[in-house]
């Protein structure tokens, strides 16, 4: 697998305006799905994280940058590669093309959290080792304080 992950994603009728442009907050949607993707992609399930080790993934920050306009029934790339990782983080660099043209780009970082509690907790050592494997080594930020 590359360092940037990639899935198809079609514009249906339900995710535009009446205009026949997709709606803002669905951008987020086909970033999510490429997420859980790149998760199955790196032999993750989402439901088998909380089962087998009591975490999910959920995101705590989002920046996003809307630059053109998917349209109606379009097929779009959306994709997915390691930005930075924390011991409890994840920072993601996603961007919705259509073609070579970027039209929405992001950072999002994803907080693993105890699913019980529902605080950060270090990302399970087999799920840590495997996203660095495949994607690469990413900037460890520096120790705060020191």
């Amino acid at each position: 697998m590359s360092t940037i992950f990639s899935i198809p994603i079609r514009v249906y009728y339900e995710d535009t305006d009446t205009g026949g442009v997709v709606y803002h907050s669905n951008y987020l949607n086909f970033m999510e799905r490429a997420r859980t993707e790149w998760l199955r992609a790196l032999g993750f399930e989402q439901d088998e994280l909380l089962r087998e080790y009591g975490v999910l993934f959920a995101v705590s920050a989002v920046n996003i940058a809307f630059q053109k306009p998917a349209r109606f029934n379009e097929l779009l790339a959306v994709t997915v590669a390691l930005d930075r990782r924390g011991a409890a983080s994840l920072t993601l660099k996603q961007d919705v093309r259509r073609g070579d043209e970027v039209l929405a780009s992001a950072e999002v970082r994803i907080a693993c959290i105890d699913a019980q509690r529902f605080v950060p907790v270090a990302i399970p050592a087999r799920v840590a080792e495997c996203v660095l494997a495949t994607c690469g080594t990413a900037p460890v930020p520096a120790a705060r304080g020191k």
